[in-house]
């Protein structure tokens, strides 16, 4: 008799620990996310599982403004040398570390001094941060930098478990703590990222998910016939050919945006042995490889009428694009006096692309364009993550390797093309483009900053470490069942108020 009532209570305790109803997400991504750890890592599928891992000090909203997250309000001095944020209290990490402004501290500093950041640059303008009381924190800055709050909107304002962070070093991201709606649970390296409802998150009324499964699929065909036969409930980055099946298909809802990034070329002009090529010694062959490409087909052809030909950081129907440089018309004749003037007939290109069918359909459209100029390119093909370590190490002579995009201008052109920051892959370096964004920085005035930007362009349109190729747009695709998503033109996916019902 004992033993059956123990039965029964064990059993009662067994349903009472459980959920009556897990709801589980399934999101199919592109490509897999590099290092789960916001100081080093650099891939936009990346930072959609960052949306809901990591809160921010600020939130973007899909009219590109600044709103509070972490930090409740906020105001500049009036030399725009100091920024100082209100925090917001009651908030706890993942492993119940207390947020407060000593662990803003903690992190701000983490992204400024460990060795691996990739987040250096974009805070090189602060000379320092302080507590200045338990929920306050004060940026005091090198000189005004009208950027800061972009940048602490994304991942240099993603708040880590100070704790964590320290016990884990480099190797935090294998088992990320941050103080989002979901923690981290496991990785299988190119299979899935698994998090679970964070319980104690600051506004857990606002999340109805109770476990979300990434699951990286780089054919989007495979990634669409996953979502039809309901093994998905959510993509990202559907291929434009395939827009009209989402659309015509009862079952699935169909939302876009223009983003706001850009799809580009690097060439690798100063990032070690492979810079030694003559793609990156030769300005003449960038800008006749530019001049050999049909922007507006290419975009036509793969994009199918979303996105934008290009040839800018910023797109055409941007304020910030410089209407002076117009998307060059495709001029073979041109490119051929431009190889044969740098002494070349036919030029050798090994050009590395991401293994997704969108990228590479471009490419090999591009490839066929340049061939008619005199370029022989060589396709190498290979998954994201490996790709950017490649370009990062120096290891290529030309790579397709796209930017998601920022609400700020600023981060849309600095990081990529000023000497030493995190993102120039092409370690192209000019001391002119360094100090004409630097002062774009400075500035709060937009004209001043515009026609910085205009200036720089100038300089970058003529030696072309970055070619650009194009915009496009983010197109999501989901199950009927979930209400509440918001499509949003930084290409995040937003998990607040989303449901999913049977």
């Amino acid at each position: 008799m004992k033993i059956a009532k123990f039965l029964t209570s064990l059993a009662a305790g067994v349903l009472i620990a459980l959920p009556a109803f897990a709801v589980e997400l399934k999101i199919g991504l592109q490509d897999d996310a590099d290092v789960l750890d916001p100081a080093q890592s650099r891939t936009f599928v990346g930072r959609i599982v960052y949306t809901a891992l990591c809160d921010k000090l600020v939130d973007v909203t899909p009219d590109l403004k600044f709103v509070p997250q972490l930090a409740t309000s906020w105001k500049w001095s009036a030399d725009g040398k100091q920024l100082t944020m209100e925090l917001r209290q009651g908030v706890k990490f993942q492993d119940e570390t207390p947020f407060n402004a000593q662990a803003v501290v903690d992190n701000i500093q983490r992204y400024q001094t460990m060795p691996e950041s990739r987040r250096k640059s974009e805070l090189s303008s602060v000379a320092k941060v302080e507590a200045s009381s338990e929920y306050e924190v004060t940026f005091t800055l090198k000189a005004p930098d009208v950027t800061l709050l972009a940048q602490l909107s994304d991942r240099s304002g993603m708040m880590v478990s100070p704790t964590a962070a320290k016990a884990a070093g480099a190797k935090f991201g294998d088992h990320p703590v941050c103080s989002g709606p979901f923690k981290f649970v496991e990785r299988v390296q190119q299979d899935r990222i698994v998090l679970e409802k964070f319980q104690d998150y600051w506004n857990k009324d606002t999340i109805f998910i109770d476990k979300i499964t990434y699951l990286p699929i780089p054919d989007t065909t495979v990634r669409l016939a996953n979502l039809r036969s309901g093994d998905l409930d959510m993509i990202e980055r559907v291929a434009a050919s395939d827009a009209g099946t989402v659309k015509s298909d009862s079952n699935l809802v169909y939302a876009d945006a223009i983003g706001t990034g850009w799809l580009g070329v690097y060439a690798n002009v100063g990032n070690g042995a492979r810079a030694d090529n003559p793609m990156g010694k030769d300005k003449r062959l960038r800008q006749a490889f530019s001049l050999a490409i049909d922007r507006d087909a290419a975009m036509q052809i793969v994009y199918d009428g979303t996105g934008l030909a290009g040839n800018q950081p910023f797109a055409p129907n941007s304020p910030w694009y410089d209407k002076d440089i117009p998307v060059p018309t495709r001029d073979v004749d041109k490119a051929k006096a431009l190889i044969k003037e740098a002494g070349y007939d036919r030029v050798p290109i090994e050009l590395a692309v991401a293994n997704n069918p969108v990228s590479m359909q471009m490419m090999q459209i591009i490839q066929s364009m340049v061939a008619e100029a005199g370029f022989d390119v060589s396709l190498k093909s290979t998954e994201f993550a490996t790709l950017l370590d490649a370009q990062t190490a120096g290891n290529y002579q030309l790579s397709r390797s796209d930017w998601s995009g920022r609400a700020d201008p600023d981060g849309n052109i600095q990081q990529f093309v000023t000497t030493g920051a995190g993102l120039n892959d092409s370690k192209y370096s000019n001391p002119e483009v360094d100090k004409l964004l630097l002062e774009a920085r400075q500035s709060q005035d937009d004209a001043v900053r515009k026609q910085k930007y205009d200036a720089a362009e100038a300089i970058l349109n003529d030696d072309l470490p970055i070619i650009y190729l194009g915009h496009q747009a983010w197109i999501w695709a989901y199950n009927k069942k979930l209400t509440g998503f918001v499509a949003s033109p930084d290409g995040m996916i937003r998990l607040a108020g989303v449901k999913k019902g049977s």
